[in-house]
């Protein structure tokens, strides 16, 4: 199937040239990086994760939304979810390449991962992190290969196939689970030792990702003949707006926890995110006041049928929801995190020029990915109508 995507046109190979040209700007960066080391980035002793953690974070979740798709369509038999089925599956695939890929890049020796097969650890939570990413992609490449595969030659996929899916429906919870581990099971940082912490991740996961899905078919809508249908956006939608809806009710709960208790450490986290700490004003402060609104816009336009299931108008309700869960989980979560640091003090941390190009570099490969993946599935589609 592969050979369908050596044939397209001159926009699509445009397309490929662009994210190549991305990818090599950023790879010379990422070059640099390697040899000189991570000092071309804004990370110190205080802030060791950043950028790249961030971005790995916040895609870890867009990897688990297959599963509001995938979840309905075999569990409760909603069959309008048919064609979102195969687009859900190859983004998990081409989120967890780029989530690979920021460990990678994060790390200033990367053959140094290579310690975590050979000397396993089981209790690490880095070692399961490991285990449910790898584990996750192998799974979404066999799946939606084969279930492909098998489509184009006109039978049914081999009845291994829906144990695997079912398997898939659960390791989707785990992904986000487990990463949510690494940051909460840190007593040094109040700002993330919450138990509710590996809920706000899935409610945020579930309500972002689904929303990439959404904007990424009705793309792909306008740009080939593969259509996923209208009743299949706006149910998605729906489960958008109710996941989106819980993501800001337990931000809410985290803010009263650390507002009425006034326990200085958690309180100190938003302080600074959304006022500044002890004179310290930062950029990230503005941000999380805009994300803040975004949200709230998100679900004004989002909750009413009559606005959600507008087909011009919800582009631009997804969008403003995307925003508001980057803003919150791709930047403020680590910072916020990080700051104030274990001494109370504030070291300011901002991405430097080659951390963001060495981003867009990851980023690049996954949608370079995502657009051969997606070109193959739907010249199958096209074959098989």
């Amino acid at each position: 199937m592969l050979e369908t995507a050596l044939k397209g046109s001159p926009r699509y190979w445009g397309w490929l040239g662009i994210l190549l040209a991305v990818m090599g700007i950023g790879g010379a960066m990422y070059m640099w990086q390697f040899t000189v080391g991570l000092t071309v980035t804004g990370l110190s002793r205080d802030v060791s994760w950043g950028f790249y953690i961030a971005q790995f974070t916040y895609l870890v979740g867009v990897a688990a939304a297959g599963v509001m798709v995938v979840l309905p369509y075999y569990f409760h038999h909603y069959k309008d979810f048919k064609k979102l089925i195969i687009l859900a599956e190859f983004q998990a695939v081409a989120a967890v390449i780029m989530c690979l890929g920021f460990i990678v890049v994060d790390l200033g020796q990367p053959t140094r991962m290579l310690n975590v097969l050979r000397y396993p650890t089981p209790n690490s939570i880095l070692f399961w992190d490991m285990v449910v990413l790898n584990g996750y992609l192998l799974l979404n490449i066999v799946i939606g290969w084969v279930s492909l595969q098998h489509e184009r030659n006109h039978v049914e996929p081999p009845k291994w196939v829906k144990p695997l899916v079912y398997t898939s429906i659960i390791w989707a919870f785990s992904i986000h689970t487990v990463t949510a581990f690494l940051y909460q099971g840190l007593p040094g940082r109040h700002y993330w030792l919450t138990a509710i912490l590996a809920a706000r991740f899935l409610a945020s996961a579930f309500c972002s990702g689904p929303a990439i899905l959404l904007l990424v078919a009705m793309l792909v809508r306008k740009v080939s003949d593969y259509d996923v249908g209208d009743k299949a956006i706006k149910a998605l939608a729906k489960i958008v707006a109710y996941a989106m809806a819980v993501n800001v009710f337990f931000f809410l709960l985290e803010l009263f926890t650390a507002a009425y208790s006034n326990i200085p450490g958690h309180m100190h986290s938003f302080e600074f995110l959304f006022a500044g700490h002890d004179g310290h004003m930062s950029y990230v402060s503005y941000l999380m006041w805009v994300a803040a609104i975004l949200a709230i816009a998100s679900l004004a336009l989002l909750i009413p049928p009559k606005l959600r299931d507008n087909m011009k108008l919800l582009p631009w309700s997804l969008a403003i929801l995307i925003a508001a869960s980057w803003i919150d989980k791709g930047l403020g979560l680590l910072i916020g995190g990080f700051t104030p640091n274990a001494f109370e003090g504030v070291t300011p941390y901002a991405p430097t020029l080659p951390e963001i190009m060495i981003s867009l570099m990851v980023y690049a490969m996954g949608i370079f990915a995502l657009t051969i993946l997606y070109k193959v599935a739907v010249s199958v589609k096209r074959e098989v109508a």
